[in-house]
């Protein structure tokens, strides 16, 4: 999986965003061993320590947990999963929101433009 960095944004910040991505999205399944520091920090290109901090993170939000000796797993806990899924929903509306008003579009629009794409996708 590709590693894209943006400057100006802390990488083991960005590194937490795209390991939450991919457990939120399966890539990652529940239960799922993860690769050891070692390998992710190869595969993303950038320090071990960098990396081990952003798994710290990930772990204190419960979306993975160690095992002393056999390393880092996801989640299997179905409320966690679901939460992760509820906050990025919200941020990722916000987001929509925030774009969406700057072009000038009121609340309502925003609204029936949603229900209009939902209509589309059934």
């Amino acid at each position: 999986m590709d590693w894209k960095f943006r400057n100006g944004i802390p990488i083991y910040l960005q590194i937490i965003d795209e390991m939450t991505m991919r457990i939120a999205s399966g890539a990652y399944k529940p239960g799922e061993k993860l690769p050891s520091v070692r390998d992710l920090s190869m595969e993303a290109g950038v320090n071990p320590n960098t990396m081990q901090k952003a798994m710290a993170e990930l772990e204190r939000k419960k979306l993975v947990f160690s095992e002393r000796t056999s390393g880092r797993f996801v989640t299997e806990d179905e409320s966690v999963l679901k939460e992760l899924h509820e906050e990025l929903a919200k941020k990722y509306f916000a987001e929509l929101s925030e774009k969406l008003t700057k072009i000038g579009m009121t609340g309502e629009e925003i609204a029936e433009a949603i229900r209009s794409w939902l209509e589309e996708l059934r």
